[in-house]
């Protein structure tokens, strides 16, 4: 049994210290989601102010996503393994500066603790964990051969998503028994054995490119702007007309400069392939509909149901398990019959399980809430394996690391937008649905009516984000079934 077990692994063991990293990554993407009522209280924050809080986990998916093509040609540049200790590095000394960001206004000007300073070392400390997918996508097709390659995907899919399991979970745990910096802390000794792991690793193959560092500048600047955009939809001013004008001049000035280099940080030839182009679209939507459930979820468990932090955790828990399972599925089912089929069932899947969770009330129970998220995370774990196959089917060695990045870009941003119209639209449709409910009465029947009402009108917000969310997978069924066209089953390289 243990040598049929080792025999299984063992094509995929030079993976294992990176799917690592790819864990400890995801896992500080979510374990806001539950660190968060107390960084508010502690950084001076009202619940109220749910445009201004969510900036913790804006933040991070902005430097996570804007360090991906950057670090994707670094990665081509001078190997995996090099850029994977980078990443670390930069992860680690982020990790610090999150844990120390409420004593830093005190250290440099005698001031009180700001939830700005949290903001940016969130942004910093994203630089390094965004970098670590797709080293770890573009170090797969040196690590693994060819017919093995789509379950090698599913494997460093599962490892974010189980990151992504235990995120709530370890943010929930750390709030009961120690205060929310030790989450950070924490970070130390696990990114330094995830260093000491790589290292046995070989270190993978250097390529002879240029790492166009403006290029990169220009595209984090208008990633940031755009996402200040987003945020305001519900509620237009200045500021969003302003942030959204830049960007298009930023975007313009991004193509103008990359098509002029003689060495892009986004190579040209990656958009002439279809597949490419699909795979990206596809996994926009996919990011956008995954960040719905993976922020709703625990939200709802909060407000509506009055769960604390590590109960919210748990019920998310049944939807990102599901998630890793999908991913392993998904991987297996690509291997034996193409793309395609993963592809467009995991959607269907992922479409069902939001209109289920579309329908909730306050009193939905189990097993049907289990169930419900179970099919879900399901749905969208199988399309991990799917999406990357097909997008890195075609794909010059020298440029794994480039499509790498940007296939993750495109489901960053896909989050990043969800996120912030989500933010956006949800306070303005609260609002709304509780502007005529008073605020308070010393009457204990009129005060439970408030509450009653205000809990009404959070299920009808949330559920109908949940709807969106099933309108966006089904969306996504075009670009899929057009980045599969004339995909195979996978072949020995």
């Amino acid at each position: 049994m243990l040598t049929r077990l080792r025999n299984l692994i063992s094509p995929y063991k030079l993976l294992l210290p990176l799917c690592f990293g790819v864990f400890i990554a995801a896992d500080d993407q979510t374990v806001v989601v539950t660190l968060l009522p107390d960084m508010m209280a502690d950084l001076r924050v009202g619940v109220s102010e749910l445009d201004r809080a969510s900036w913790a986990i804006t933040g991070y998916l902005i430097g996570f996503t804007a360090a991906m093509p950057l670090m994707g040609r670094i990665s081509d540049r001078m190997g995996y393994r090099r850029a994977f200790l980078i990443s670390m590095a930069v992860f680690t000394l982020g990790s610090i500066l999150v844990a120390i960001s409420p004593n830093i206004p005190g250290w440099l000007y005698g001031g009180q603790p700001e939830y700005n300073w949290l903001v940016g070392t969130r942004v910093f400390q994203a630089i390094g964990g965004g970098a670590v997918i797709p080293i770890s996508i573009a170090a797969v097709g040196e690590l693994v051969d060819g017919k093995r390659r789509a379950i090698a995907y599913g494997l460093i899919g599962a490892s974010a998503e189980a990151g992504g399991v235990f995120g709530p979970l370890w943010g929930g745990g750390i709030t009961t028994w120690l205060s929310w910096e030790w989450a950070f802390w924490l970070n130390i000794p696990v990114t330094i054995i995830a260093a000491i792991w790589v290292m046995r690793n070989p270190p993978g193959k250097r390529n002879n490119v240029r790492v166009d560092v403006p290029v990169s500048i220009v595209f984090a600047a208008a990633l940031t702007l755009l996402t200040i955009g987003l945020v305001r939809v519900g509620n237009p001013d200045a500021l969003m007309t302003v942030s959204l004008v830049v960007t298009s001049l930023l975007v313009v000035l991004l193509v103008f400069m990359n098509n002029r280099s003689s060495d892009p940080l986004f190579p040209q030839k990656l958009f002439k392939l279809p597949s490419f182009n699909n795979s990206n679209l596809t996994h926009f939507l996919v990011g956008a509909v995954l960040i719905i459930g993976m922020v709703t979820v625990p939200l709802m468990a909060a407000s509506v149901f009055a769960k604390s932090p590590l109960e919210g955790g748990l019920q998310l828990l049944r939807m990102t398990i599901a998630i890793g399972i999908g991913a392993l599925v998904g991987g297996y089912v690509t291997q034996r019959f193409g793309a395609r089929i993963p592809a467009m069932v995991g959607l269907l899947i992922t479409t069902l399980g939001f209109m289920l969770l579309s329908s909730w009330t306050i009193d939905i129970a189990e097993p049907m809430l289990t169930i419900h998220l179970a099919i879900a995370g399901l749905g969208l774990g199988m399309l991990i394996s799917p999406i990357a196959e097909t997008a890195l089917r075609g794909v010059q060695a020298d440029q794994r690391g480039a499509a790498s990045a940007l296939l993750s870009v495109s489901r960053m941003i896909g989050m990043t937008a969800g996120l912030a119209a989500m933010t956006a639209l949800g306070t303005v449709q609260f609002q709304d649905l509780v502007a005529d409910v008073p605020a308070f009465s010393m009457d204990p029947d009129v005060q439970q009516q408030i509450i009653d009402s205000a809990s009404d009108a959070a299920v009808e917000v949330f559920t109908r984000f949940y709807l969106y969310a099933a309108g966006l997978s089904a969306l996504a069924l075009i670009p899929a079934w057009l980045m599969t066209r004339g995909s195979k089953r996978t072949t020995p390289s």
